[in-house]
């Protein structure tokens, strides 16, 4: 759906993006992912075309990104941009149509987004008599309302309860299911190891990671397991197939250690050591989350 070779965007003093180049599948969920100012505003920025790359293109769809593809493109900025004095109503009509959607089919399709989302009361009230959280909620069926092929979503969580957070991200997931195919910054973490098919990481304007999540995690694994025993705390011997990480956590007639493997031992290894000395209730592999690798590849270049 999108292909983006070899940007490059400098502003006065500042280089924003430096030779950077990602592939976002059709149909898939991309996690774009950085510090703040990393260069991902500056990336979304140009394939919006509101600001133009230095050097490098943009693909959309197999063609070179172009005006005509502006009615496909769904875009929630970070920061909301709707008019704070006009009725909601008629702005989401105004946008859609700006999008290419008759008056009639934007009206029919927002009263569907309004009883879905609850927002049936809402036509004629204004921007600024909703709060943070309903703001961001108009701002997001604006974003989706005339069913862009690629959706681009810049924090889309923020100002959310979790309530509303978890009802827009089944939302996301039900577009996605659709056929739409999904770009969304984010700094939640965990938002990414529950939505993400594959996620780009860009830290002081150079891409550093990509790939597909699971890849990724499975590529930082590192022998480290979870295992938790009954009775009292064992004493080892220092013949054990692994080390001991932090301490035991005891807790009433159970313990929790945290085990690297030693060398070429299994965990196999670790449960013919145990199971002779007490009885095992879990053995689990640590596989570094998004948000550990996240801080080891920002902190790597920092």
């Amino acid at each position: 759906m999108l292909s983006i070779r070899n940007i490059v965007k400098q502003y006065a003093g500042h280089r924003a993006l430096d030779d950077v180049s990602l592939e976002v599948e059709s149909g898939k969920i991309f996690g774009l992912l950085g510090p703040n100012g990393a260069g991902k505003t500056s990336l979304i920025r140009i394939i919006n075309q509101i600001t133009a790359p230095d050097s490098g293109e943009v693909y959309f769809d197999g063609q070179k990104l172009n005006q005509s593809h502006i009615e496909r493109i769904g875009y929630l900025p970070e920061e909301r941009g709707l008019y704070k004095k006009m009725e909601i109503g008629e702005q989401m009509i105004y946008l859609a149509r700006l999008k290419g959607l008759s008056r009639d089919e934007a009206t029919k399709r927002l009263k569907l987004w309004f009883e879905k989302l609850g927002m049936e009361t809402w036509w004629k009230k204004k921007i600024e008599e909703l709060s943070k959280g309903m703001q961001q909620k108009a701002q997001f069926v604006a974003t989706v309302l005339h069913d862009p092929d690629l959706i681009i979503l810049d924090e889309p969580f923020s100002g959310f309860d979790p309530v509303n957070a978890e009802v827009i991200k089944d939302e996301i997931l039900e577009l996605n299911k659709k056929g739409a195919t999904i770009l969304f910054s984010t700094h939640r973490m965990e938002s990414v190891e529950e939505l993400c098919d594959s996620i780009a990481l860009i830290h002081k304007s150079h891409k550093i990671l990509d790939g597909r999540v699971k890849n990724i995690r499975n590529s930082y694994r590192n022998d480290t397991y979870l295992v938790e025993y009954a009775g009292a705390p064992l004493n080892f011997d220092g013949l054990q197939p692994f080390d001991i990480i932090g301490d035991t956590i005891t807790d009433e007639d159970t313990n929790i250690i945290r085990v690297k493997l030693n060398g070429t031992n299994t965990s196999n290894d670790v449960l013919q050591y145990l199971i002779p000395k007490t009885h095992i209730n879990m053995l689990q592999e640590v596989i570094p989350s998004m948000n550990e690798i996240f801080i080891e590849k920002v902190n790597q270049i920092s």
